[in-house]
Order: structure tokens, then sequence, then C-alpha cells
């Protein structure tokens, strides 16, 4: 049986005082304490050798690691495993060597502070990663609790709000909260102009305006919400698309010919943490991909130069597939290789060539066959008529 050897300890504004007995017996009895510069100050009445934080974050594992056998506390803020380094700890070390000492997370305190029921709101983090990430949650009345990455990401986020038409929106920075100096600041995001703490919370409740731009985070965002030069997966065929793709926690996508980045960027917004690389030749058409994520919201988008199969090689494994361009019995020899047990694969063709590949590898490897075909209402002169589009055939399956 693994005997735990490494504690991390959750500490907040009130620093030793705020543990529990028994967790505070554990911080005075360590050897040595792994924290950044806050959490050193909190518990410098503890003798004990002293690690910081370096960068890049991944050089601490093999530190932390090297700990074994001495009485070794790493100290984190709040909750070790609510956005915090302690899970990421826990994916390098087995967690059956730790023993996490939980305190009031960020979240929990911020939701007393408004009265707002945890249930009832999107917790996020922005800390270290690009505040655009929250885009996808401007919803009318949804409330939000933010981590944010430093003093001057109340204002972007402000911004963002203002931009989309919820610049009514009132927003509450939290800081030091639990502590001596903990402070409020209250305002409205289309005149928020307070200079606040680098290490603070941020809660929002989003408040559409008249002209308030609707983006709910299922499949299916309007055309013009991406910019584009024609060629992209209209909205009816994308949101079809995306549900056969089945996005999901943290799983990769390889939207192959990407485009515009309509597929992947949706895919990002539909499930946490999801992940996706654009594999697209064209720098235009790149250039239009990175500029689409970041205004909707997926900042993480990878984008790769190149053409399908050979840009595929070096890739991390997919756990599904986009065949949007490039379409080719290479191409898909090279994917379907390449997905997960389980991955899903979906290919469009528009054109007849494309579409007799299709139907050769879907007599070869099953799946599901489609096609469809979508008109949309446009004047004709003071009427109105049915403008088709061009009929999209649609081949998925799942790799098992």
């Amino acid at each position: 049986m693994t005997t735990p050897w490494l504690h991390i300890v959750g500490i907040g504004e009130d620093g030793m005082d705020g543990l529990t007995p028994a967790t505070r017996a554990i911080v005075e009895s360590a050897e040595v304490i792994v924290g950044g510069d806050r959490h050193h100050r909190l518990s410098d009445a503890v003798t004990a050798e002293r690690i910081a934080w370096p960068s890049p974050f991944n050089a601490m594992i093999d530190t932390i690691r090297g700990l074994k056998g001495r009485r070794a506390v790493v100290l984190v803020t709040g909750d070790p495993l609510w956005y915090s380094v302690g899970a990421r700890i826990g994916r390098a070390i087995d967690p059956a060597e730790i023993v996490y000492h939980p305190q009031l997370s960020a979240f929990q305190l911020a939701a007393a502070r408004m009265g707002w029921s945890l249930p009832d709101v999107e917790t996020l983090t922005v800390h270290g990663r690009p505040p655009e990430q929250m885009i996808p949650f401007i919803q009318p009345g949804q409330r939000l609790l933010i981590l944010t990455t430093g003093s001057d990401t109340p204002a972007r986020i402000a911004g963002f709000l203002s931009e989309r038409g919820y610049g009514r929106s009132p927003m509450t920075v939290l800081a030091a909260m639990g502590g001596a100096d903990e402070a409020r600041f209250d305002g409205i995001a289309e005149s928020w102009s307070h200079e606040v703490p680098s290490f603070n919370t941020l809660a929002v409740e989003c408040v559409a305006g008249p002209n308030a731009v609707l983006m709910p985070r299922i499949a299916g965002l309007p055309d013009e919400a991406f910019r584009h030069d024609g060629k992209m997966t209209k909205r009816e065929v994308r949101a079809v698309t995306l549900a056969k793709l089945m996005p999901m926690r943290g799983a990769l996508l390889w939207d192959i010919g990407t485009g515009c980045g309509s597929v992947a960027v949706e895919w990002m917004r539909a499930a946490p943490e999801a992940r996706a690389i654009g594999i697209e030749p064209r720098a235009e058409r790149r250039a239009m991909a990175a500029e689409n994520a970041l205004a909707l919201g997926a900042p993480k988008l990878e984008l790769v130069e190149g053409e399908a199969p050979s840009a595929l090689s070096d890739l991390p494994a997919p756990d599904a597939v986009f065949l949007g361009g490039g379409l080719s019995e290479e191409t898909f020899a090279a994917a379907w290789a390449a997905l997960k047990p389980l991955g899903r694969l979906v290919a469009n063709a528009v054109t007849l060539e494309s579409e007799a590949i299709l139907l050769a590898l879907h007599a070869r490897y099953g799946g599901e066959l489609v096609k469809m075909q979508v008109n949309r209402a446009e004047p004709v002169g003071p009427l109105t008529g049915w403008r088709p589009l061009m009929p999209v055939t649609q081949w998925s399956l799942v790799k098992r």
C-alpha cells in the first residue's frame, strides 16, 4: 500500500489562523515548504526550508518528486483541486502519495459575499490564461465568478461585455477575501474605471441590452459571427457536423482544411477545456481562423500550416476528426489511423468528386451517410423566395 508523503495545503488570507488544528500541525512540522511569495508570507512564522514556484512550472514537478522522504508541504490558495496547482501535481504524482487539505475557495467566498447560490453560477478562471476564454459565457441573465489574471483583467472583461451589448452588467471585484485587507469594488461594465489589486476575483451579472449579441454555447452560431471568404461550413450543416463530432471535456479535434475555423471554434466553445488543431495551407485563412477564435472565446485554437496528410504526422492523437477540406483517401487513412478508440470522424463533401470518395469509403468502412439540402428565404424583388445552398453529403462514423 502506498503511503502518502506529500501534503498540499490550501491557505487563505487569514493565514495559519484559518487552518484546522490538524492541518496547522502538518504545516508547522514541515521540513520544506513549496509555494508562491504570498503563501510564504502567510506562513512566515513556520521555520522550514522554503522553495518558490519556478517559471515554467513544469520544472517544479521534478523538484517536488525530489522531496520524497522529507516532510514536504505545498501551499496553494483556497481549494487545491479547484482551478489550482494541486490538480496539476496530482496528474504528475500518484494521488495515493498525496494528502489534500482544502480551504474555502475564492468561489465559495465570493458567492457568500454576493449572496449567490454556487450551483446557479458559472465558475471560471482566466488566471494565467487568455481572458477571452470567458466570452462564450456572456449570456443574458448569467452570473459569473471569475478568477482573474491581474489588475487589468476586470477592465478587459468589461470591454468584452460592452462590445457585445452587455454594458449595463453589474461587476464586483473582491480582493483579499477573508483577510484584514479585504476590499470590494462595484461598478457597471460600460463605465468600469476602478484600479484594483492584482490578485482578485470578479463577479459579473450579465445584463443584456436591446442589441445584445446572443451566442449560446451549443453549435450553430450565425455565419455572420465569423469573418470568412464565403467558403465555410454553413450554420445549419455546422450544427449537424458538431452533433456528430460530439464535443467532450478536454477532447482534441483535428479540423483538416479548417478555413475560417468555424467548426474548430464551435467545438472549443461547446465543452470545457476542449482543444482543437486547425490544419490549413492558406495563410489568409489561418489569419481569419485566429481572429475568429479570439473574438468568439476560443483563444487556444492551434493552427498548423500545411496540407494533409503530410501535415498530420507529428500531431497528438485526436478524439475527433473533421474533414472539411482536402478530402482524399490518403488523408482519411492517416486520420483514421491516428484517431483514438471511440473517436468520431465526420467528412463533408459538396463536389461530385469528393462525394465519390465518401461513397467508396462508406462502402468499405460503414458508418452513416446522409445528404443535406438547406434552403434559405431571401428577397426576390419585392417578394420572398427560397434560395438553395449547395447540397452537402456527409459521412460519419465512430472508431470501435
